[in-house]
């Protein structure tokens, strides 16, 4: 079994890593997208969707994955873990549950939402309908009747 020893010569640094370790940092982010919620209506625009991606990808070759820079790795996860516990939250309280434009938390999910997204481009404003009724050719317009 190899351990996870740095040896530092004069010129040049060589790191030999331990296999485990890489195991042990990818259950822990499969245990974190576990506990990461997701948000249904957000679709492919979540955070806990980007995660899962994101891990996905990091870890390749699953628990045989070698991590480059496993300072760097634990780093991100210990980051993931306060946001997804709230300890920024819990440490800097607020008085009310709005943000700085003074939205409320259900007024900022209703715009995020995808339904308000389908509406817009549902709606046209008058600028793109009268951008597309000028870039249309001749041919595509139908002609008015003649008025008697």
């Amino acid at each position: 079994m190899q351990a996870a020893v740095k040896l530092k010569p004069k010129e040049e640094e060589v790191q030999v890593r331990c296999p485990k370790m890489s195991a042990t940092r990818y259950r822990r982010f499969l245990k974190l997208c576990e506990e990461w919620p997701r948000d249904e209506a957000k679709k492919a625009r979540d955070l806990g969707t980007f995660l899962r991606q994101r891990v996905a990808s990091a870890f390749r070759e699953g628990e045989n994955t070698q991590i480059s820079d496993p300072e760097k790795c634990d780093h991100m996860y210990e980051s993931l873990v306060r946001i997804n516990d709230n300890f920024y939250r819990q440490r800097f309280p607020r008085v009310r549950d709005t943000s700085f434009t003074g939205v409320t938390v259900e007024e900022c999910k209703l715009l995020l939402s995808g339904n308000v997204q389908q509406m817009d481009e549902e709606k046209k404003g008058l600028w793109k309908t009268i951008m597309e009724r000028f870039s249309k050719s001749p041919e595509d317009v139908p002609e008015k009747a003649p008025e008697k």
